[in-house]
């Protein structure tokens, strides 16, 4: 098994290099033809003077380029920087000057209403385009080329070992700048070997890329596939009805989503094809609500589901079986192989079975911290809790900021993340917890609980939702009452046509948060 990303795809083309590897629309390459494209561009970024450990931006939808551009870059020693293609120009231009990128890799429409950005974009020195549309005039200070030109392939790659960096993931933030999670080659095979082998993957597999690649659950999709042969599948999807098809058109056996994609898929129908082939189903990027997994369990009889929980800065944390999925559906599992994952209290000790504590995650995953952030590093990654004293040398842990709890078997449950749990009437209580209930009652599509200052309550419980239906507040808050206790009530109901999303299509709580932040201080004026 190779232990460099960018080996990943040569292992597999030469055991089996006519397997499928990649397909795109009616496209599909083999293994062996996949690491031809990769060789290929490798070669292109070294004759270019590309040094190790350079950063190299990929701007671009999920195309073939894409993956050999990741995958070519870190064959060539470089440092890949998949770049959410939903980003604005100045927020794509903040990322290229904080992690220093050398190369940008897009499209030239994409180029274009970039350019004025680029021009403050001092460390960038090339950009490579992947189509012959004609270039603007004037191209500033950059060398301009086009993508994956025909060189010789034989150029000799530099030395990079497993602990060298393969990979900065820029967390969406909705309030202050992204954060660039640094990725190293251990940390990427060891996530795709751990995911591999809980979801028994096979090269029979056939995964379906709908998420951006800029989300590390998205890149999983390729690491994953690859890591056994499987093939991948990339897909731009317009509507949710869309997915569907594509599932039963190319036979798909894998798909990955997060909660609000779920949601709309739970309320469509499946055709026999698609339920057929779909071998597995996996959440993360929050919680699953039990209303759309037992919909989605109707239409998907023989597909396993995996409910996943994950944090970009360690990549993925838990899992829990299939066979659990019905037995204890709110549970997000245990630790998946190769990790260990704690809950501890604030002085680090192991919090007892029902007791609510900080989610510790420690192991091969854990990621080499922030990217020229010392201070925001040393706030989320700490000594690992409960190390050998004789141990001189601190080991790192991700401590995740979620709050979770475990029951008397070990599965773990999460509460809330610290900074979104509502402090109301003296009470703490778990926006998920709210949130589940609403689902469960069948009368809205999606909800958000927030804890909004309150000159009285310290915080009150507001709602934000969508539906599809009309509906009264009097619908919801009877449903409410019949489940919550008078604390866990709602001041406040808003219905909106949709919440706000992040680019990796979960909701953002934080816009929500500041759109709602001042009612009760308007209310009192």
């Amino acid at each position: 098994m190779p232990e460099l990303v960018g080996d990943l795809i040569h292992y597999k083309a030469s055991q089996t290099p006519a397997a499928p590897a990649l397909q795109f629309k009616d496209t599909t390459y083999t293994y062996a033809e996949l690491a031809e494209e990769v060789s290929r561009f490798s070669a292109q970024l070294l004759e270019d003077g590309l040094q190790k450990g350079e950063r190299i931006a990929i701007y671009l939808p999920k195309i073939p380029q894409a993956v050999v551009a990741m995958f070519g870059a870190s064959r060539a020693g470089a440092v890949f920087v998949p770049i959410n293609p939903l980003l604005k120009p100045n927020q794509v231009a903040y990322i290229l000057k904080d992690c220093n990128v050398r190369v940008l890799i897009t499209a030239t429409d994409r180029f274009k209403l970039l350019r004025e950005e680029l021009e403050h974009c001092h460390d960038l020195r090339t950009v490579t385009l992947t189509d012959d549309k004609p270039l603007p005039d004037e191209t500033h200070h950059l060398a301009v080329q086009r993508f994956a030109q025909e060189i010789s392939t034989q150029k000799s790659l530099p030395n990079v070992i497993d602990a060298d960096v393969a990979a900065i993931m820029y967390t969406s933030g909705s309030t202050g700048n992204p954060k660039g999670v640094v990725l190293s080659h251990r940390n990427m095979i060891a996530g795709a070997n751990s995911v591999a082998t809980y979801l028994v993957n096979t090269p029979t597999d056939k995964l379906l890329a709908v998420l951006p690649f800029s989300f590390d659950y998205g890149l999983s999709q390729l690491t994953t596939a690859f890591s056994v042969g499987a093939q991948v599948v990339l897909m731009e999807y317009l509507l949710p009805r869309d997915v569907i098809k594509a599932v039963a058109r190319y036979g798909i056996t894998g798909l990955a989503a997060v909660p609000p994609l779920w949601n709309q898929l739970a309320d469509l129908s499946w055709p026999d094809e698609a339920a057929q082939c779909l071998r597995y189903i996996t959440n993360s990027g929050g919680a699953m609500p039990i209303a759309t997994t037992q919909k989605l369990q109707a239409s998907l009889p023989n597909t396993d589901f995996y409910l996943m929980y994950g944090l970009t800065e360690a990549f993925r944390s838990t899992y829990l079986p299939p066979d659990q999925v019905n037995i204890r559906p709110e549970s997000m599992g245990k630790a998946i192989p190769n990790a260990e994952v704690m809950v501890v209290r604030e002085d680090g000790t192991e919090c007892a079975p029902g007791e609510v504590g900080e989610l510790v995650h420690r192991g091969s995953l854990v990621s080499l911290g922030y990217w020229n952030d010392p201070a925001k590093t040393a706030e989320r990654f700490k000594p690992a809790p409960a190390k050998a004293t004789e141990l001189t040398l601190p080991e790192l842990a991700v401590w995740s900021g979620d709050q979770v709890k475990r029951d008397e078997e070990g599965y773990l449950y999460f509460v809330g993340r610290k900074d979104e749990m509502i402090k109301t009437s003296g009470y703490r209580v778990s926006p998920t917890e709210i949130e589940e209930v609403l689902y469960s009652s069948g009368l809205i599509k999606e909800a958000v609980a927030l804890g909004i200052p309150h000159p009285q309550l310290g915080q009150a419980v507001v709602l934000v939702m969508t539906h599809e239906q009309p509906i009264e507040e009097r619908d919801i808050l009877s449903a409410m009452q019949k489940e919550l206790p008078n604390f866990m009530l709602p001041k406040a109901i808003y219905f909106v046509e949709a919440l706000a999303r992040n680019q990796n299509g979960k909701i953002d709580r934080k816009t929500l948060y500041t759109t709602y932040a001042n009612i009760f201080e308007e209310s009192e004026q």
